[in-house]
């Protein structure tokens, strides 16, 4: 089976001049109004829809479809396995912002409504939609908050994944002090005023310090990490009609943090640290070290997440909660895509639930794809000149 978006299958590209595809839009509107039936009748509605796509070649969503719609897309993400509450997603309509000011400040309050008091809270920020041959606004961050690397004689200074976008941003006139955990800046490109960059004010970034519960050393080392994962360079796809601006958020799993993000070799690379520590034997792998390591690791992580009161799960929660969602999905008659490689934890993998059953793989829409082109522009590529922006 070949399912466009799953493993090494890349998705179907995305073309911005094609005009909304009226098949694909009356499919998601009978969904809609059969799973909310408050809407009424669906067929007056289509008409209106199809009136619409036959004079400018797309339409407007109501405030109900966006919501329910934005809310379906993560029921259909099938990297996540965090979709348990998908109900919950808090939809924030900001379609009728279009400039860069505007746009950037609306990512500010975003975070703040997905961190605001440390419980963090699903949300997704939905923008203006692409309209057939016109440009569109977008971030070109792959996360609103992330870390920049910094290239020096001695090694890599900070996140090793973005020293490209670091040099990008550096090339575009920001400056960073240099230390391990900076604050990327963000690059609002919207039409009319191309790529800026804008600086998030240091109260819209809610950052953990990770500590341990036993091993006094490890505050030392001077780790944090910030509490919203917010991916904001995904295409929302509704009904035949794209947002290619529509960040959105959960909160972290902790094994993100510390099985990848502070332990793989290409990024912060701590096992070794952790190890030299811990005073384990680091000769051969037999030892089991990198193992130990990525425990004590992963342990100061939610134990720190924890002290903070900023809500995070472990991987073995998790999994238990996925299969809950399995199973009210089914109830609902309604099947669950899903991809083994991404459901399956970094750590433990066979030690938890989801890892001893198959998956359906499908791509069901609503959904949210990574195009290209987004992808380019979050590892540095593309730059062109910009205005530098103070923070808001």
């Amino acid at each position: 089976m070949t399912v466009p978006g799953y493993r090494n299958v890349p998705a179907e590209e995305w073309d911005p001049t094609s005009p909304a595809d009226p098949m694909e839009a009356e499919e998601f509107l009978r969904l809609c109004y059969t799973e909310q039936p408050r809407l009424g009748p669906v067929e007056p509605r289509l008409a209106v829809v199809r009136a619409q796509i036959a004079a400018t070649g797309t339409y407007r969503h109501t405030s109900e479809e966006l919501v329910w719609g934005a809310k379906v897309a993560w029921r259909n993400a099938s990297r996540c396995i965090g979709r348990l509450y998908w109900r919950s997603l808090t939809v924030l309509d900001r379609r009728r912002a279009h400039t860069a000011d505007e746009i950037f400040r609306l990512l500010v309050r975003h975070l703040k409504v997905a961190g605001g008091g440390s419980a963090i809270r699903p949300v997704i920020s939905v923008f203006a939609p692409a309209r057939p041959g016109r440009p569109y606004a977008r971030v070109w961050n792959e996360q609103l908050i992330r870390y920049a690397g910094y290239r020096t004689e001695g090694g890599v200074v900070g996140d090793p994944r973005y020293v490209p976008f670091t040099d990008a941003m550096r090339e575009m006139g920001w400056r960073g002090s240099g230390g391990p955990f900076d604050v990327l800046p963000i690059v609002v490109e919207s039409p009319g005023e191309g790529p800026r960059l804008f600086q998030l004010p240091e109260r819209a970034v809610l950052e953990v310090p990770i500590t341990h519960p036993e091993l006094g050393w490890f505050e030392r080392l001077g780790v944090r990490w910030h509490a919203i994962p917010a991916i904001s360079n995904m295409r929302l796809r509704i009904g035949g009609v794209d947002y290619p601006l529509a960040p959105f958020n959960g909160w972290y799993m902790g094994t993100e943090i510390g099985a990848r993000n502070l332990a793989d070799p290409d990024r912060y690379n701590l096992l070794p640290v952790v190890a030299r520590g811990l005073g384990l034997d680091t000769s051969h792998e037999a030892t089991l070290w990198r193992d130990r390591a990525l425990v004590e690791l992963n342990r100061a992580v939610l134990w720190s997440f924890a002290q903070a009161g900023v809500k995070i799960s472990d991987h073995h929660t998790e999994s238990g909660r996925f299969l809950a969602h399995m199973r009210n999905e089914e109830k609902a008659g309604r099947p669950v895509p899903a991809d083994w490689t991404w459901i399956v934890p970094p750590m433990s993998g066979g030690a938890t639930a989801v890892f001893h059953r198959y998956y359906h793989e499908a791509d069901q829409r609503p959904n949210f794809y990574l195009d290209p082109g987004a992808a380019a522009l979050a590892r540095g590529a593309g730059v062109r000149p910009a205005l530098v922006a103070a923070a808001a």
